[in-house]
């Protein structure tokens, strides 16, 4: 994949797949023209979810058609009460009753985090409403997790002008336990090759390069490392190491002669939350990088958070994202 035309090779690839994706903040206007865009270019086939009045509004106040764009207005569905039953049953153990999951089941995110569920729809984008805690919120409870995978994460695609790296976790898990950085390494490694096509070498990132500084934290990384191994035998993964030793031939063959990743790394799993903001941010802000992301992982359907700062085109993108990550 060419890296500069990165994101259109996702939107042209998304366009083979008929993918159907839910947005539930429909009520703000960077959806409904993502929406429209989204439909026109047949990336996927979107529904709006909210209040019906609400979004028309909206769309005739921006002369923006929704022909052939469908609207979904929780209490009026057909099957609102078909899912309500549903998340009450999933949730009635931790206390929740009938009357409250009818209030949730309201709340657009919530059902249309219920339509990918139940296969009405193939995955969901939202956050330019809502906050980051809600979006997983309704995935963690209505979705639920991945099989064989206990921690839900982010990544983001970082785009050079010559090379794509997958960064992560930078927007999710603060402190990830052992078992959490094995995870994250090895769903990261498995969307990086269904949006790029390329194979992953993954590095376990540290201060340490192969035992080189003795510390907890260290021994946190190296733990990390033998547990995904363990995990994925077949997945080109090393740890720990140093930035430049996984990004730079010459200094891996130095600091770790041997290794398969070192040097030639495209998937860099940060040690923490910290490490991981920071990192994406200095590439993006001071190496040119473009952030594509972040990319919800984890879940057993997409889906995605968006900054509550983002663009249509960031709508539009991550959808594609979605529906391509979605059908792999």
């Amino acid at each position: 994949m060419d890296p500069k035309n990165f994101l259109l090779e996702v939107r042209a690839n998304a366009k083979t797949l008929s993918r159907t994706i839910v947005l539930p903040d429909a009520n703000d206007i960077r959806t409904v023209k993502a929406a429209r865009i989204i439909s026109n270019e047949g990336i996927a086939r979107p529904i709006l979810v909210g209040t019906e009045s609400e979004i028309l509004n909206i769309s005739a106040s921006e002369n923006i058609s929704l022909e052939g764009i469908e609207i979904v207005e929780p209490e009026k569905h057909a099957k609102f009460g078909e899912y309500t039953s549903i998340y009450h049953e999933l949730r009635k153990k931790k206390g929740l009753t009938l009357e409250e999951a009818t209030s949730v089941m309201q709340k657009p995110l919530f059902f249309g985090a219920m339509m990918v569920r139940q296969g009405a729809a193939d995955g969901s984008v939202a956050g330019s409403l809502s906050t980051t805690g809600d979006v997983l919120r309704a995935g963690l409870q209505v979705i639920g997790m991945e099989p064989g995978n206990n921690t839900v994460s982010s990544f983001f695609v970082m785009v050079f002008p010559d090379r794509l790296f997958s960064f992560a976790d930078c927007a999710v898990v603060p402190d990830p336990t052992v078992e959490q950085l094995a995870d994250i390494a090895i769903t990261t490694a498995a969307n990086h090759k269904k949006l790029t096509g390329e194979e992953p070498r993954v590095a376990m990132l540290s201060f340490s390069t192969k035992g080189s500084a003795a510390h907890e934290k260290v021994e946190k990384i190296q733990q990390a490392t033998l547990l995904a191994q363990k995990k994925q035998p077949s997945l080109l993964l090393d740890g720990e190491l140093q930035f430049d030793a996984a990004l730079l031939p010459s200094v891996g063959k130095k600091k770790a002669p041997g290794s398969a990743v070192a040097g030639y790394a495209n998937v860099f799993i940060f040690p923490d939350l910290g490490a991981g903001n920071i990192g994406y941010k200095i590439a993006q802000r001071l190496g040119g990088a473009e952030a594509a992301g972040p990319i919800v992982q984890g879940l057993a359907k997409p889906a995605f958070d968006l900054s509550r700062g983002c663009s249509v085109e960031d709508i539009v993108n991550v959808t594609a994202m979605n529906a391509v990550i979605g059908a792999s």
